[in-house]
């Protein structure tokens, strides 16, 4: 009786672990579990968690992350700080004498642990199997250790490892593809992690800052959702890449995968252009969402190398992670995704004829979406600049309510007559009163 019941157990474990997995909507423009439920990703930068962090630190991480509503955790296996020879909190490194066909099993104990505390939190691992220096090594510490045929190897492996846990498998690792031999890896790669684990996860590619998955893997099948870095600068304009990548055929979903993080020294000159903030981080995530994004990833320029002290920081990093964890822009993605989740981001088609006002493509660009019913619509002010709405497409009845980012509050403005359009005014107007106006159809 004992031994049957285990086995049942076991198999409820699979049927629910499989029943959770993802695929791509029919529509091609958002993530949904199997069952047909609309899947919200989003995302935190945390390459260094399986390579810095100890079980109890982790754990921290993951509830932090759980509790504000992330729901993806993009990590590294194989890490970028010096991932292959130093070694993790436990003294484990990752390969015996980096060979990838020679996995150590302790080191991946310790990634299993903070999978499985992942899952028991309802967060989905976006797993990078490797940091691209150690395919490509324009930089970093590398060293190189791939090739086509012990890639395939490597990803069965992990492909195996992970079968039945909820994982995306993200490609590449802040790197373009240079040559033919570079591409190879990569798809030797998906091939060994689709045999290891049934093809049973979704697939995209992490590039460099500036360019997207859709630039090396355009026609390939094994993407299933393309994947931006967009770069740490304050005036990158993110929503570019949603109109390049939705316009492709094939038509796949698109994401930011990596934007601007918070606390980051601006275009890496922080004497000259100061660092990043929490109106930065939202401004790359509204803007995103608002043209077409099936998701957003928030990041951290503390969290993601997990820094503390006794660590050389990378890049200027400045504030201990624990600290960082609750820097304002983490709490306020999990705002937006409330909001988003309230008036279905799913439903939404972006759509700039909303913005009747002059609408310069700088960092005053109003972004502006509308359900495809019709029934309600969203437009990002990022300076609170007032604004001129073509309400046209709308219902007779209007009302409206402008929702502030900043603290997750909401405040009505008024119930109309839909005329044509209308102006509205936000409460508060400069950098950091950026503001979410509200249109929807009286029932």
């Amino acid at each position: 009786m004992i031994s049957r019941a285990i086995i049942l157990l076991s198999l409820c474990f699979i049927f629910l672990s499989t029943s959770a997995q993802l695929t791509v909507s029919a529509d091609k423009h958002f993530l949904q579990y199997k069952n047909g439920k609309p899947f919200f990703w989003l995302g935190d930068t945390a390459w260094e968690l399986f390579h810095r962090l100890n079980r109890e630190e982790a754990m921290v991480y993951l509830k932090n992350r759980a509790d504000k509503g992330f729901t993806v955790i993009q990590a590294v296996v194989l890490a970028e700080l010096d991932g292959l020879n130093t070694p993790n909190p436990y003294g484990d490194k990752p390969l015996i004498n980096n060979d990838p066909a020679k996995p150590n099993e302790a080191y991946f104990k310790h990634v299993d642990f903070i999978v499985n505390e992942a899952q028991k939190l309802g967060l989905t691992i976006g797993m990078l199997p490797s940091w691209g220096d150690k395919w490509n090594k324009a930089w970093g510490e590398g060293p190189e250790i791939f090739t086509p045929e012990n890639a395939g190897t490597f990803g069965e492996y992990l492909g195996r490892r992970y079968r039945n846990k909820p994982i995306i498998w993200i490609m590449g690792g802040d790197r373009n593809i240079i040559d033919d031999e570079d591409k190879e890896i990569i798809r030797s790669m998906a091939k060994g992690l689709m045999k290891g684990d049934g093809h049973s996860h979704l697939f995209t590619f992490h590039p460099q800052g500036g360019k997207s998955s859709s630039d090396f893997f355009k026609d390939d099948d094994w993407i299933d959702f393309h994947m931006s870095q967009t770069g740490h600068a304050a005036n990158s304009p993110n929503y570019t890449y949603n109109r390049k990548n939705l316009a492709l055929t094939p038509l796949k979903p698109h994401l930011d995968g990596e934007p601007r993080y918070e606390d980051h020294p601006n275009k890496f000159k922080p004497a000259e252009f100061g660092w990043m903030d929490d109106f930065d981080t939202r401004q790359a995530a509204y803007w995103s969402m608002l043209t077409g994004a099936l998701g957003h990833t928030y990041g951290n320029h503390n969290i993601w190398q997990m820094y503390s002290p006794d660590k050389k920081p990378v890049n200027g990093a400045r504030t201990k992670w624990r600290v960082a964890l609750d820097h304002p822009g983490s709490y306020q993605v999990g705002y937006m995704r409330q909001l988003l989740q309230t008036y279905p981001w799913y439903k939404l088609v972006p759509d700039q004829d909303l913005v009747k006002s002059d609408n310069p493509e700088d960092q005053n660009y109003r972004t502006a979406a509308i359900a495809k019913d019709s029934t309600f619509a969203l437009i990002y002010i990022p300076y609170g600049q007032p604004i001129l709405v073509n309400t046209v497409k709308l219902g007779r009845q209007l009302s409206a309510a402008w929702f502030n980012p900043r603290d997750n509050s909401t405040i009505p403005i008024e119930q109309f007559q839909n005329s044509g359009e209308k102006n509205f005014t936000p409460p508060s107007i400069g950098r950091g009163s950026d503001w979410v106006l509200i249109l929807k159809n009286k029932p």
